[in-house]
């Protein structure tokens, strides 16, 4: 099990595949919604990951929202830019899958 599957785990947030809609030429991969809490995974673009590939494409998904999960509840500082908050949740999301 992936590091951001276990820290998800820990928040009690809840890890779901649903078809996220047509975004036009934007590829939105992943949702968080704080109402769950739960981490939406889009199921279009899931379908469409090689199998070897999956795990990882879940991870950095997961990861990502994790980073806003955090942001939410205040254990992480919300960067004011949305830019810089974004790149800020992929670098998360990258050092959670670089542990093991």
């Amino acid at each position: 099990m992936s590091t951001a599957l276990k820290v998800a785990g820990h928040y009690c947030v809840a890890i779901v595949f649903a078809d996220l809609g047509d975004w036009g030429g934007i590829e939105l991969r992943s949702e968080y919604d704080p109402a769950g809490p739960t981490i939406r995974i889009n199921a279009r673009l899931a379908e469409s990951v090689p199998a070897e590939e999956l795990d990882e494409f879940v991870s950095l998904c997961v990861g990502h929202e994790l980073y806003h999960h955090l942001e939410h509840i205040g254990e992480i500082e919300r960067v004011a830019d949305k830019a810089q908050r974004e790149k800020a949740a992929d670098a998360f999301a990258i050092t959670l899958l670089e542990q093991k």
